[in-house]
């Protein structure tokens, strides 16, 4: 089985037919948005979503007495110049889920030009996809685009940084599930694959992660917005998975010198 991994990385191994279709039990209950709807059984099945978002060291922003940026539209600001850093979507997830969004949100030539722009206020592209949010806090490039659970888990705990999730909508990927396409399928890979999407698992994934694809009755962890699943874009990952390598290659041709050295 794989377990936790993109959802869009899954579509990937499916194009080579690496992937089983199964319904593990509950699937009833788990949201659309967040399974394999291409057949009968789904390849797939999520367990959450992660998503974008901008955290901001509110100490800094005071000391260089400009405004915190709360969306994408804010970030272009010639104030922000070197003060920003994100994932490079190469290496990163939350990176990709980011690019991503960008493109389905204004069409490819408008994306690009839009992160032409940012990337002139771009200080650096990290290989982490949490590393933006933490280098916010401490005030090294006090804005960071990251995905909302290390920003939020690190001002729960006092760091001087405020969260915001972009008005436009957020980039998201699913922590997704699936049995590998093989002759000798035991029982105990499916019995694995029901326990993944059980009440007792979600139970225990709705501790950190604000959205979680079966409905439970908890709110989600302070700081994320009272309706989480509202701010995420209409994602296809369809058309993320057929078109991440290129998406990649051409962002890597443009803005991949300023990516940190390993």
């Amino acid at each position: 089985v794989i377990w936790g991994t993109a959802a869009t990385g899954l579509l990937v191994l499916d194009e080579a037919n690496l992937l089983k279709a199964y319904s593990p039990k509950g699937i009833e209950k788990i949201n659309t948005k967040f399974k394999d709807n291409s057949g009968k059984d789904p390849k797939w099945v999520g367990n959450n979503a992660w998503m974008t978002a901008i955290s901001v060291n509110t100490i800094e922003m005071k000391k260089l007495g400009i405004e915190e940026p709360k969306n994408f539209a804010d970030l272009l600001k010639p104030e922000y110049r070197g003060l920003i850093s994100m994932p490079n979507p190469a290496s990163s997830g939350t990176g990709f889920l980011t690019v991503s969004a960008l493109v389905q949100l204004l069409g490819e030539e408008q994306a690009w030009q839009y992160m032409a722009d940012l990337d002139k206020n771009m200080g650096v592209y990290t290989h982490s996809g949490s590393k933006p949010a933490k280098t916010a806090a401490s005030g090294e490039y006090p804005i960071g685009i990251s995905y909302g659970y290390p920003g939020i888990k690190i001002k729960n705990e006092g760091a001087p940084i405020n969260v915001y999730f972009p008005s436009e909508g957020s980039g998201w990927d699913s922590e997704a599930n699936a049995l590998i396409n093989k002759k000798d399928i035991k029982d105990e890979a499916k019995i694995f694959l029901d326990w993944a999407i059980s009440e007792e698992a979600m139970a225990m994934y709705a501790k950190s992660y604000a959205i979680v694809s079966r409905e439970m009755d908890v709110k989600p962890p302070k700081g994320f917005p009272e309706n989480p699943i509202s701010q995420l874009i209409a994602n296809d990952f369809s058309w993320a998975a057929a078109n991440k390598e290129r998406v990649l290659s051409t962002w890597e041709a443009k803005f991949g010198s300023k990516t940190e050295k390993n």
